[in-house]
């Protein structure tokens, strides 16, 4: 099987999104900005409509302010199958469970059709970690996103096994999208950028678990001295503090060295309910 593909070949062609939470909905946004169909599903059809809600209310404007592309549109649906049928590519966006992952790639390598390519949006795990039940390796990737549609970049990297062209073809197609991809050259635990923003992240959670300073204080800095709209602490609460706490989990579970104050401090907010914009409150109350 050759996934040498162009957008020409895919532009009529659904994509999946499986997961409807904080990135899935905006991963769907993105791939109906060019007039295209995302098909949403998630165990909890609520969430795939207000998923599909997002898109609708999103996307207009999002089309308007960058001056090209159609408006499309996002569908939920009620099953697996349902989503997977005719898709070009699917995108996992299911929490960060290495388990979890294993199990929905199993069901997905069943139903998907024979084209199809597979993308995990994992901010943490390497694909090759989850590609257990995957039959043909060589269609599975990591796709990495980081908030769209405001950060567009994305991280490509093959899971040992994948097809060069996959990752060629990839390239070519993601920006019709405004999705803009960069490969990572070797396996690497955090991809590319995501490397960068755990350090930052990370130093940032110590600096207030010591005591040093407020979250606040720390994201009035980074928005004064480097003119960031948002600090860290922000961009936590955006994520959801949860999705933080497993990303940290899985580093400190390859490196035993990590100070293990980011991760108390992360424990205090999640098990008291307080998982950021979500749940509306975290570092921040958005009641």
């Amino acid at each position: 099987m050759s996934y040498a593909v162009t957008f020409a070949d895919v532009q009529d062609r659904p994509v999946a999104v499986l997961g409807a939470g904080t990135l899935g909905r905006r991963i769907a946004l993105m791939f109906a900005s060019r007039g295209g169909l995302s098909r949403i599903y998630d165990p909890d059809p609520a969430q795939a409509q207000a998923g599909a809600e997002f898109v609708a209310t999103t996307l207009p404007q999002m089309v308007a302010d960058r001056g090209s592309g159609a408006v499309g549109r996002a569908e939920p649906v009620s099953s697996l199958a349902e989503a997977l049928a005719g898709a070009w590519l699917v995108v996992e966006a299911v929490p960060e469970r290495l388990d979890l992952k294993i199990d929905v790639w199993g069901q997905i390598d069943e139903l998907a059709d024979a084209g199809t390519i597979f993308a995990t949006n994992s901010s943490s795990y390497a694909s090759r970690l989850m590609s257990e039940k995957v039959r043909d390796k060589s269609r599975l990737c990591n796709m990495h996103f980081y908030m769209p549609p405001r950060s567009n970049a994305v991280d490509l990297m093959s899971d040992g096994q994948t097809d060069p062209e996959l990752l060629s073809s990839l390239q070519a197609i993601l920006p019709e999208y405004d999705i803009h991809p960069f490969v990572a050259m070797r396996e690497s635990t955090g991809f590319i950028f995501n490397r960068v923003w755990a350090a930052i992240k990370r130093e940032s959670l110590q600096v207030v678990a010591e005591g040093v300073a407020r979250p606040e204080d720390i994201d009035a800095m980074f928005r004064l001295n480097w003119h960031m709209p948002v600090g860290p602490f922000q961009m936590m609460d955006s994520v959801g503090l949860d999705v933080v706490l497993d990303i940290e989990d899985h580093y400190a579970a390859e490196n035993p060295h990590l100070p293990e104050g980011p991760r108390r401090l992360l424990h205090e907010y999640v098990d008291a309910g307080k998982l950021g914009r979500k749940s509306g409150t975290g570092f921040y109350d958005y009641s």
